[in-house]
């Protein structure tokens, strides 16, 4: 079927530290990881600022993307290259307000509905979950499968929406050929790419990208 615009694998940051995080991004990053988005929870305003500015150095060394979540005060203090936002998080709006045009903006969604108020709300991309039950999210919608992919691809096309679109939630190697099927741009992964050698990721990040190329 027909393909919404490419981009990067997706890596958000994983670990049970700051320190945690920092070190998985450098090792997805030098393994050829070329988007992270910084995701830390439950931490003090200036520590997520600090872990910020030392992911932007990762990145800016790998020539890597760097989307901070849900914080545009972070992302703008730290020169990252955009943000994420969820449904609950700041409105893509506001955000585009603060960051200025050339900001990354993207956006979760679960249902249509979710994705038309993403995008109406000016998001560059879409991140649709999830695709399974996850254990990194704590308010988890309802579980999209291959099907769910398929449906909102289809709708947006149907309806000429042609932003990238990324599949997230909980999705492992074995998934990844049927997930580039649904005609997404590609996917975004924690665990899947957390804990290994940089030998591994370098592979899976591969045959992430062949498969959606």
């Amino acid at each position: 079927m027909k393909q919404l615009p490419k981009t990067y694998t997706q890596y958000i940051s994983q670990g049970k530290t700051i320190n945690e995080h920092l070190d998985n991004i450098k090792k997805v990053c030098e393994a050829g990881g070329k988007w992270v988005q910084l995701r830390l929870k439950n931490v003090e305003l200036l520590n997520y600022l600090v872990a910020a500015k030392e992911a932007r150095k990762i990145c800016d060394a790998n020539e890597a993307v760097l989307i901070i979540n849900d914080n545009i005060g972070v992302a703008g203090e730290s020169n990252a290259d955009g943000i994420h936002l969820g449904l609950e998080d700041t409105n893509a709006k506001e955000a585009r307000k603060q960051l200025g045009f050339e900001a990354i903006i993207g956006g979760t969604a679960n249902t249509y509905e979710d994705c038309l108020f993403q995008i109406n709300n000016g998001v560059d991309y879409l991140g649709i979950g999830p695709y399974r039950f996850t254990n990194t999210k704590k308010k988890l919608s309802p579980i999209l499968g291959v099907d769910g992919f398929e449906n909102r691809v289809l709708k947006l096309l149907e309806d000429n929406y042609l932003l990238p679109v990324v599949g997230i939630g909980g999705i492992a190697l074995e998934d990844i050929y049927d997930i580039s099927k649904t005609g997404l741009s590609n996917i975004a992964v924690s665990g899947m790419l957390t804990g290994i050698s940089k030998n591994e990721i370098q592979k899976k990040i591969n045959l992430i990208e062949q498969a959606f190329s």
